[in-house]
């Protein structure tokens, strides 16, 4: 069963197909903090991320995304980019999840604020 899951489909982990072409033509170029393995071919024409875990684009980080998309040659290892002191850290999106934001008065706030500054239309 776990044969046919990884055949199968890409949410799991990696293919089978994408492990034998990163065994193949892969040559490690890095990882992040979150354990996310970074490859590229010989060549650096092609470029591509195996997750840790979930597979969520927002988790890979602003300077691998770079990277990534031919934004620049250089991957962070050997260039790091210089972040700025008000920068906030790189989070992953979490919208739908529990973690999300939910606004003043949003139905999904366990205690939701009362709102005063409107009253709610009634059919006559």
């Amino acid at each position: 069963m776990y044969f046919l899951k990884r055949l199968l489909t890409w949410w799991n982990s990696q293919t089978l197909g994408t492990q034998i072409f990163t065994a193949r033509k892969g040559v490690k170029v890095g990882e992040d903090d979150q354990g996310n393995r970074y490859y590229a071919t010989r060549d650096g024409q092609r470029r591509w991320v195996i997750y840790a875990g979930e597979m969520e684009a927002s988790r890979v980080p602003p300077d691998w995304h770079g990277w990534l998309h031919h934004t620049w040659d250089q991957p962070p290892t050997k260039a790091p980019l210089t972040h700025k002191p008000w920068e906030a850290p790189h989070q992953e999106n979490l919208s739908g999840s529990d973690l999300a934001y939910a606004p003043p008065g949003s139905i999904r706030r366990a205690a939701p604020v009362a709102r005063r500054d409107y009253e709610a239309w009634q059919p006559e």
